[in-house]
């Protein structure tokens, strides 16, 4: 029996309710309850989130804690905490990808978790993304290039901060900074300050407090209309450097 399976079948016991009191009360068919505490199916993120709410546990709790008597809850404050996420499906029950366009982004501060404003952005489905919450953001400015401003940056949700990995590629969503999209400076620590560094050597790296983030979503893929320039015809310096390069790389070799 898998975590979620058996986590699911704990809190609903600890409740004192049957299958079908459970069924009625989360609005699914009593047959998905025991399909869900048998490991014969995964429930989908929207229902993980519903399940999250009702049991008021995080949803990484219930997918990786094991859940029993012993078992003790984070601190309300822990970023592991569920945090209030809206989206929007399809006719077939797909997720949507949202899209956050520039002159929406100052209203997204005010309604990332507001179902009717999230209900409004342009959406649209791409089956790469199958596993987990996407959502999309136009980017402005050139503090990140060879990203051009205007282009449009895909982020996958995340939960839990502290799964932030420095250096990698995220948009951030703050009270104070808005929408942007930067580098990861540092490890996510609650009550710690947040760097983003852009990858334009012009701009400096920056600092945001923890308790003005708001979201998280972490680069998988973006849109240009800027399509790549060719490569460079290789001068004489650059043939004589790599040249170097390679007797270095073949001397340390033949020393090993």
């Amino acid at each position: 029996m898998s975590i979620i399976s058996s986590n699911i079948k704990f809190l609903r016991k600890k409740k004192g309710i049957t299958q079908q009191q459970f069924a009625d009360e989360i609005g699914i068919k009593r047959s998905l309850v025991g399909a869900y505490e048998e490991d014969r199916a995964d429930p989908k993120y929207d229902l993980l989130k519903k399940l999250a709410i009702y049991f008021d546990v995080s949803i990484d709790s219930l997918i990786n804690d094991t859940i029993d008597e012993k078992w003790a809850p984070a601190p309300k404050g822990n970023p592991a905490n569920l945090r209030v996420l809206s989206i929007t499906v399809d006719k077939e029950d797909n997720e949507n990808i949202e899209l956050v366009p520039m002159k929406a982004s100052a209203g997204y501060l005010n309604g990332y978790a507001d179902p009717e404003f999230v209900g409004t952005l342009p959406k649209f489905y791409l089956p790469m993304f199958k596993q987990g919450t996407f959502r999309a953001f136009e980017i402005k400015g050139d503090s990140m290039l060879p990203l051009q401003s205007g282009s449009i940056v895909i982020g996958e949700y995340v939960e839990n901060w502290a799964d932030v990995k420095p250096n990698d590629t995220y948009v951030v969503i703050s009270k104070s900074d808005g929408v942007v999209y930067k580098r990861i400076g540092n490890k996510y620590k609650e009550n710690k300050k947040l760097k983003l560094v852009s990858d334009n050597p012009v701009y400096e790296p920056y600092e945001i407090n923890g308790e003005d983030l708001l979201e998280i979503w972490k680069a998988k893929a973006y849109f240009s209309t800027h399509m790549p320039e060719p490569a460079p015809e290789p001068t004489m310096e650059s043939v004589t450097s790599m040249l170097t390069q390679m007797q270095r790389t073949i001397s340390k070799l033949s020393n090993n």
